[in-house]
């Protein structure tokens, strides 16, 4: 699972790592969670590419209330196929989930110890993402979501939890975003990322609050 994630990285990384213009730099974020805005990159006209911001916790196009999307954070890969709720999204509308890192829990005694996982490069990461368009309610402006796709976890994940977001590298990023990949093209990009690509460290027990934002949430602490 992946419920929280950071970004912080400015424009210039948006344009250089995933071939998208015209991004301004965003307000650096330390703990977006769940219904909040997420940054997205997606297919747009053509070749061309473009930034967005979607509300994370994708509503499929045919719900009737899009209160769904609280539990639609994570689809998995797995399923994500055959699944109802986002199976169209996978064959027409993938996207790009942009991060510097996600957070995870492990259990110790007396609670729950955060870390974060990032590249050991340092540099933001893409998320295999999906997104939806909903105006299920005759609203004027449709309602704009993504989610994010999990796998099994790899080698250092497993010591922390069961499950990773898939994370694409540049050939898998623009295979993800080519409106023409088939299924079978898309479906060995599910994997886990290779170990050495990610290192976790311990950071505050303050990012389990999503009120709390701001850079010491992604300071290392001992565990």
């Amino acid at each position: 699972m992946c419920g929280r994630f950071c970004y912080f990285s400015p424009a210039e990384a948006v344009v250089r790592l995933f071939g998208v213009a015209g991004v301004e730099d965003q307000p650096p974020r330390y703990n977006i969670a769940p219904t909040q805005s997420a940054p997205v990159v997606r297919a747009a006209d053509g070749a061309r590419r473009e930034w967005a911001a979607l509300r994370w916790g994708l509503v499929p196009f045919w719900a009737k209330d899009p209160g769904i999307g609280n539990r639609m954070i994570n689809a998995r890969g797995e399923t994500v196929a055959s699944k109802p709720a986002f199976r169209a999204a996978f064959r027409r509308r993938r996207c790009l989930v942009l991060a510097d890192g996600f957070y995870e829990w492990q259990k110790v005694p007396g609670g729950k110890q955060p870390w974060l996982i990032a590249q050991a490069s340092g540099e933001p990461f893409a998320m295999a993402g999906l997104w939806e368009s909903w105006s299920g309610d005759g609203r004027e402006e449709p309602l704009e979501t993504c989610t994010i796709i999990t796998t099994a976890g790899n080698a250092m994940m497993r010591e922390l939890h069961d499950r990773m977001p898939v994370i694409l590298d540049a050939a898998g990023i623009d295979e993800w975003l080519d409106p023409a990949a088939k299924p079978e093209r898309l479906t060995p990009l599910l994997a886990p990322a290779p170990d050495g690509v990610l290192e976790a460290r311990a950071v505050s027990r303050r990012v389990n609050s999503p009120a709390n934002d701001g850079p010491e949430l992604i300071l290392p602490v001992s565990p």
